[in-house]
């Protein structure tokens, strides 16, 4: 089942995106961040997937209370001092998901582009017990042993034809082996930046800016490798996002 929803949140109603699996039980709940385009049907395919796994997935519009670029610009704002409304936000989906009857408490999050930089901000302290990062940019201090110790397990996916991401696998592999946080990350070689986003394919509208910024970033979409990612991300939420790993329900 799925649906657009409101939800009460720290600055107002907040519109979410909800796939619910299909069975009788409860079931994990993922919160689901948005790439740099915002709401789109893109997000919400991401959203069905998840549910056709069997996690109760919201995806909150981060960008709901203003024009897309005031918002994008507010948000890396916040994103760089790592508070904000954003960020207050998202933690309302996690805490409205968590206290869902058809949830099992336990909540993990996922995101892609923008959304995968939230997800590796969050997977410290935010009360998750899973974190999946698909090729999201964080500045070098994230990238470091004293940010990421107490990290919840993170599964993550880069392309290495992604220029702005380059390095990025490798040196999160080697932080998370270090501070000892489960982690399964993987780039594949013959993907770009936002392999595993099919805007065109999904329908969406996209603007004339994102288009030229795909072609300088090199995103495109690339089937194989999201087929794979998407295998190894189910596998690990599977693993830490299961009954006997209790999320924290603030």
């Amino acid at each position: 089942m799925m649906s657009d929803l409101a939800i009460r949140g720290p600055h107002g109603d907040l519109p979410i995106y909800c796939a619910v699996p299909t069975g009788a039980g409860r079931f994990p709940g993922v919160v689901v961040i948005h790439d740099v385009g915002g709401m789109s049907h893109d997000l919400r395919h991401q959203a069905d997937w998840l549910a056709s796994e069997g996690f109760l997935a919201a995806a909150p519009n981060l960008y709901h209370w203003g024009k897309t670029l005031t918002c994008i610009r507010q948000i890396m704002r916040e994103m760089r001092a790592r508070h904000g409304r954003s960020f207050d936000e998202i933690d309302a989906v996690r805490t409205w998901l968590a206290r869902e009857p058809t949830c099992t408490g336990t909540v993990g999050v996922i995101g892609f582009c923008m959304g995968g930089g939230f997800a590796l901000l969050l997977a410290p302290g935010h009360g998750y017990a899973a974190s999946s990062v698909n090729y999201g940019t964080a500045s070098k201090d994230v990238y470091t042993e004293d940010y990421l110790r107490d990290s919840c397990p993170i599964v993550a996916s880069y392309g290495a034809r992604d220029w702005g991401n380059r390095g990025n696998a490798a040196r999160l592999e080697q932080v998370l082996t270090a501070a000892g946080v489960p982690h399964d990350v993987k780039e594949y070689p013959d993907a770009g930046h936002a392999f595993m986003n099919d805007h065109e394919g999904a329908g969406d509208r996209i603007p004339v800016v994102f288009k030229v910024l795909a072609a300088v970033t090199r995103s495109a979409y690339h089937e194989p490798s999201t087929r794979d990612a998407r295998r190894r991300i189910v596998a690990f939420f599977k693993t830490h996002l299961s009954n006997e790993v209790a999320g924290t329900i603030m």
